[in-house]
């Protein structure tokens, strides 16, 4: 589905992303692990456009759009959420996802001065992808509440749903579990799980290390930009290189 080769990114004297290659294998589900500061959102933005690479390339099913805007990648393909949901707070949840997949319609100014056909037809179809959207993360029952009026992990399951209004075929997760609670998390997860069985190819950033273990095919784990490992997770909970990543050294080893 995705890959990577050299990838990399400087911001003045320092090496955010430094010559990472990689491979995503369609369907899956690819986690990117690594201390803070390690450059996994960094890595995010660069595969949906916003950032520009001072390196490398990026493939996507096997067309080249490295350095492309986010808007044409989204358009591709390759849909994202962030570590604070971006949600337009007084709207309802339904309008939200509504707006979502207005990417794949084409109506204009005109249709919308003279009520085309045309645009009569794609807000249909954009409430329609908005209503399944909804239905496919569990929350039909809040459409019309305001996206600023509900919880923490109903906002993570409404970005989720904005990103599959877009009609992915890649999507990235940064930090989806991200200030919610165990039970919330392994709920996330169940949901993780069934976007990648309904067919789409999923990679996550993710702090959680109980969450990642027990989701992901493929963990990457990234320190000071640089790809330190790759593997399954089992191989990569044993990895020395990791674990000192993670941990540290003691001096006299170092």
């Amino acid at each position: 589905m995705l890959e990577i080769h050299d990838l990399g990114v400087r911001f003045g004297g320092l090496a955010a992303v430094d010559g990472v290659s990689t491979r995503i294998a369609r369907g899956s589900i690819t986690a990117i692990i690594g201390p803070n500061g390690a450059g996994k959102t960094t890595f995010f933005n660069l595969i949906s456009g916003v950032c520009k690479p001072s390196c490398g390339s990026i493939r996507l099913e096997g067309q080249t759009v490295t350095g492309s805007r986010p808007d044409h990648m989204a358009r591709l393909g390759i849909a994202r959420t962030f570590q604070s949901s971006q949600l337009f707070d007084h709207a309802s949840v339904l309008d939200n996802l509504i707006i979502g997949h207005r990417l794949r319609t084409r109506a204009g100014l005109w249709d919308a001065l003279l009520g085309s056909s045309r645009l009569r037809r794609e807000e249909a179809l954009c409430r329609t992808k908005a209503q399944a959207a909804l239905e496919f993360v569990g929350l039909r029952d809040v459409a019309h509440r305001l996206a600023g009026d509900i919880t923490q992990e109903q906002r993570k399951r409404t970005a989720i749903a904005l990103a599959l209004a877009t009609e992915p075929k890649l999507i990235l997760l940064d930090e989806p579990a991200g200030g919610i609670n165990p039970e919330e998390t392994a709920q996330l997860g169940e949901l993780i799980r069934k976007l990648a069985l309904s067919g789409l190819t999923v990679c996550l950033v993710e702090h959680k290390m109980d969450m990642v273990m027990r989701l992901a095919d493929t963990v990457i784990v990234l320190n000071h930009g640089k790809k330190i490992a790759e593997g399954a997770p089992e191989a990569i909970r044993e990895n020395p290189h990791v674990i000192h990543a993670y941990l540290g050294v003691p001096d006299a080893e170092a």
